[in-house]
């Protein structure tokens, strides 16, 4: 299994990366998690932008799907002709989210995309067994667990501390985990965490490396962010950035 990241800018695009993507592959399949704005762009630089399989969007904020409106003129209008219905598992409501925002007549997207509407569960997508339940964001929001061959990646989305994070993340190999607030300073509540928050979570969950994402450079910097991941986290931390790639 093989983890790249396409985006991993916090809320919005940043200076240096598009909003929330991740390109999982396995046994020649490919699955996109999340599908920010400006990932497209992404997509094409470090893949095939027709070779995606399968699209998980974990919530409807414009940071982690946005992108997925783009993506109807790649599959519906090339010059080839039209790419085959893509499955698309998301909270229900993406189908009107994606044509809403796509067009202003709310154009069907049924031509280019085929919804499952996610509920907290393990099914496969392809080779990959998936498991996913509902995490602490304003909006329905789904962390993911991926699990192939005996390997596990988590994957919080966004969230702030709870319960279900734990779960997910329990003895993965990989965790890659937001980290969108600095610690020492009141933030809204839940909504994200704090790279202390991120790392009290890889230690409680086991997980073998921390991989921090969703970092907003807007709002804290780096180093406060890594300093306190791991002062809460005895193992390896690192940084994601645009077309890093982990083999697990």
């Amino acid at each position: 299994m093989r983890l790249t990241v396409l985006g991993c800018a916090g809320s919005f695009p940043g200076p240096e990366s598009a909003c929330s993507a991740y390109l999982v592959e396995a046994e020649g399949f490919r699955l996109l998690i999340d599908f920010g704005s400006g990932s497209l762009s992404a997509l094409q630089r470090y893949s095939d932008m027709r070779g995606v399989d399968a699209i998980l969007l974990t919530h409807l904020h414009c940071d982690h799907m946005l992108d997925a409106c783009t993506y109807v003129v790649v599959r519906r209008y090339d010059p080839a002709g039209p790419l085959p219905a893509l499955p698309v598992y998301a909270p229900l409501g993406a189908a009107e989210r994606i044509a809403a925002a796509y067009s202003t007549e709310g154009e069907p997207v049924d031509d280019v995309y085929t919804f499952y509407g996610l509920q907290p569960g393990t099914f496969p997508i392809g080779p990959l067994q998936v498991t996913v339940d509902r995490v602490n964001h304003p909006v329905e929001t789904y962390g993911v667990r991926i699990e192939h061959q005996g390997r596990v990646l988590a994957y919080s989305s966004d969230t702030a501390p709870c319960e279900a994070l734990l779960r997910l993340a329990a003895g993965a190999d990989l965790f890659l985990c937001e980290a969108s607030y600095q610690d020492g300073v009141v933030n809204p509540p839940d909504l994200h965490l704090t790279g202390g928050e991120a790392g009290e979570a890889a230690t409680k969950a086991d997980v073998g490396k921390l991989l921090l994402t969703h970092l907003v450079p807007a709002w804290a910097s780096e180093a406060s962010i890594v300093e306190a991941a791991t002062a809460a986290y005895a193992g390896p931390v690192e940084v994601v950035r645009p077309g890093a790639r982990y083999d697990l």
